[in-house]
């Protein structure tokens, strides 16, 4: 009964823990004098939710990875080269929809191809990925010829507009757009078969080998579903910037990898939820902004992000290591 009561508790901060953070961090940049009358503004809110959707798009997938006891080192470098790929084919004269497709479709490429290498090489993920991050990245700059693609205006570039239009959304379509996909991967994990196949890898691949489930196939799945929103995030970098840039997104890896972390998910697999990630984008999102508005230089951001995943790594193992 207590050990009953217990796991019940642990569940609810496990679920409860993200959200009290999100809270601890707007509750000190809202309550510090310089910066209090601006952080809680909506113009404010409205900047923070536009800027979290490259990184919140890439968690989406990265969730799934981790899970699965996966990581994935290139996803920045496949945003990097989904969005060179888009900007190209739009300033080669193709319509931005099929431009969009491309990008998209890019992410889903490099994310199955990294998927078949673990699966069928039986190569670890960490190796995979981070071979692929110069990969891709190298790609990115051949393609663009190691400078940036000027591509002629269209409606892809208001898909990450301050001011969207129509003026009744309120805000960039590119965060209804995470908004939808998150709700909708939220029901797939936790509602469908291929859902439970993901907590079941994570957890223990052998036994869910024994148990019937086609890991490799399951994996490479997750890889592609993960590299095609990659793909996607791309294309709204591309959005955001105007422009395919070979060199944008570096490091982006760590954030993303960082809010699936920070909203509950583990390294050692087999835990997660796309509620958490977002909550951990959020965090560092409202963290930035708040940093950002108080003047301070882009190190002491990096130094707070870093600690706090230093944090949160270390109670996921302490955790583990009392069940």
């Amino acid at each position: 009964m207590n050990g009953s009561r217990q796991g019940q508790l642990q569940r609810a901060l496990n679920v409860l823990g993200p959200f009290v953070g999100l809270i601890f961090v707007i509750a000190i940049f809202a309550l510090i004098p310089e910066v209090q009358d601006r952080f809680l503004r909506l113009g404010n809110i409205k900047s923070v939710a536009t800027q979290s959707v490259i990184v919140a798009m890439g968690a989406l997938g990265m969730t799934l990875i981790i899970i699965s006891g996966g990581i994935d080192l290139s996803a920045a470098s496949n945003i990097a080269l989904s969005s060179v790929i888009a900007a190209f084919a739009i300033n080669g004269g193709v319509s931005p929809l099929i431009a969009l497709l491309l990008g998209i479709l890019t992410g889903g490429i490099v994310g199955v191809f990294n998927g078949t290498l673990i699966t069928r090489l039986r190569l670890v993920p960490f190796i995979v990925t981070l071979g692929m991050m110069g990969i891709a990245r190298g790609l990115a700059k051949w393609i663009a010829g190691n400078q940036k693609i000027d591509a002629p205006m269209s409606w892809v570039n208001d898909l990450m507009a301050k001011s969207p239009r129509p003026s009744w959304l309120l805000m960039a379509p590119g965060v209804w757009v995470v908004i939808i996909l998150a709700v909708v991967m939220a029901v797939v994990l936790r509602y469908t078969v291929f859902g439970r196949h993901v907590f079941a890898i994570g957890s223990n691949e052998a036994t869910a080998r024994l148990c019937g489930i086609r890991t490799d196939r399951t994996k490479i799945l997750i890889y592609g579903l993960a590299g095609l929103f990659c793909g996607l995030s791309g294309v709204m970098e591309f959005s955001r910037l105007t422009v395919g840039d070979p060199t944008v997104a570096v490091g982006l890896e760590l954030d993303i990898i960082a809010a699936v972390v920070i909203g509950g998910g583990s390294l050692s697999g087999g835990e997660g939820s796309i509620l958490g990630t977002m909550i951990g984008v959020l965090i560092m999102s409202f963290l930035r902004n708040g940093c950002t508005m108080m003047g301070w230089p882009n190190y002491i951001q990096e130094i707070i992000i870093g600690v706090i995943i230093v944090v949160a790594v270390t109670l996921d193992r302490l955790r583990h290591r009392r069940e």
